[in-house]
């Protein structure tokens, strides 16, 4: 029996000792890398995030092999549209959103992988240590990421499934909160669309 209580304890222990999933800010500023080789895709652009309604917005440039395009594209997960406005043509897309919105934080289904320094370890102010989470959605969507220690700031992640394959976002720049909360109205030209 004392055997048993000592177990028990010492599984609580080390279960303990466990980091659990992180909470990231739900709303942010800042720029991204999105990169899918699969369809030779790449995006650099500023974002606008919110966890709460759940939206964001990217004003990117896109290159999709040789051709390259710059867009203003909005999606609100939190009416199911998407709107695409290309900065060249002026011309506005509006699609429905059909997959689901998948947080840029870390999930709270995520496990915890792994830990690192990025930069000059034992050097202070010359490093930051990130956190690594892995885990999978209820869609079967594969999900990973890193987030800064100890505030959980987005650093990257990426999604693979059968359907779209693998894409990975790299966050940098990052700046908590929205400044202008008009960011998440669409453009003019996509009106009554």
């Amino acid at each position: 029996m004392i055997r048993f209580v000592v177990l028990s304890v010492l599984l609580c222990v080390v279960s303990a000792q466990l980091p659990r999933p992180c909470e990231s800010p739900k709303q942010w500023e800042g720029k991204v890398i999105t990169v899918d080789r699969k369809e030779n895709f790449f995006r650099a652009g500023r974002i606008s995030y919110d966890e709460y309604a759940p939206r964001f917005r990217i004003i990117e440039e896109e290159a999709v092999g040789k051709q390259v395009d710059y867009y203003d594209v909005l999606y609100l997960h939190n009416v199911g549209k998407e709107y695409r406005l290309n900065l060249k043509t002026r011309q506005c897309n509006v699609t429905a959103l059909t997959r689901p919105f998948r947080p840029f934080g870390v999930p709270p289904m995520a496990n915890f992988t792994g830990e690192a320094t990025i930069g000059a370890a034992g050097i202070a102010g010359e490093n930051v240590v990130i956190e690594n989470f892995n885990g999978q959605f209820t869609d079967g969507t594969k999900f990973f990421g890193d987030v800064t220690y100890p505030d959980c700031i987005p650093v990257s992640n990426g999604f693979f499934n059968n359907d779209i394959g693998f894409a990975m976002n790299t966050f940098f720049d990052i700046n908590i909160g929205i400044t202008d909360p008009m960011v998440f109205i669409p453009p003019r030209e996509c009106a009554g669309k």
